[in-house]
């Protein structure tokens, strides 16, 4: 589909604190950092506007990253697209790209739609890719840049030599 690797993968979960803990228990993956309420500058989803508040916990699982999103408010997201309230399951795996418009322009030209766009708080764009129907899940791309870099490299690092403690760890 796309040539980009996976550098993240992610679940869609009602609550991101808990299911971090219960990753650690289970798979030993994390530590995980706990990002509160996040707000965009802009989003929208399928065409319309919509600025999706969400919750991640970040951990590293081997050598991928693993995100637990959780949505806060209710609403038109990504997220409802495929999980109703309640629901939980992979949401998307992620992909750092070159260029979102050169990116969005080979979606296209493969059929892909383009669920859902958006702005952080930084600026950095984000979009959610429906293949659902072709894997089972959304594939969420970004392009890649030093910011990006040093937070996948800063949640890489504290997973180096990890004794289990300070389990779930806050950013806000």
């Amino acid at each position: 589909m796309l040539p980009y690797p996976v550098v993240q993968i992610a679940y869609f979960v009602n609550d991101s604190q808990a299911s971090a803990l219960e990753m650690v228990k289970r798979f030993g993956a994390g530590p995980f950092f706990f990002v509160p309420r996040i707000e965009l500058s802009a989003g929208e989803v399928q065409g319309k506007p919509q600025k999706f508040l969400h919750s991640s916990a970040y951990g590293q699982w081997g050598n991928v990253m693993m995100e637990l999103v959780q949505q806060d408010e209710e609403g038109p997201s990504p997220f409802r697209m495929m999980y109703a309230p309640g629901e939980e399951g992979i949401h998307h795996t992620a992909m750092m790209v070159d260029s979102m418009e050169e990116t969005y322009a080979e979606c296209e030209g493969l059929g892909l739609s383009i669920a859902s766009k958006a702005f952080s708080l930084t600026g950095t764009e984000f979009a959610f890719i429906d293949t659902v129907q072709q894997m089972g899940h959304m594939i969420e791309i970004y392009e890649k840049d030093e910011r990006l870099l040093g937070f996948y490299e800063m949640i890489r690092s504290a997973s180096v030599g990890w004794d289990g403690s300070d389990p779930v760890r806050s950013l806000e």
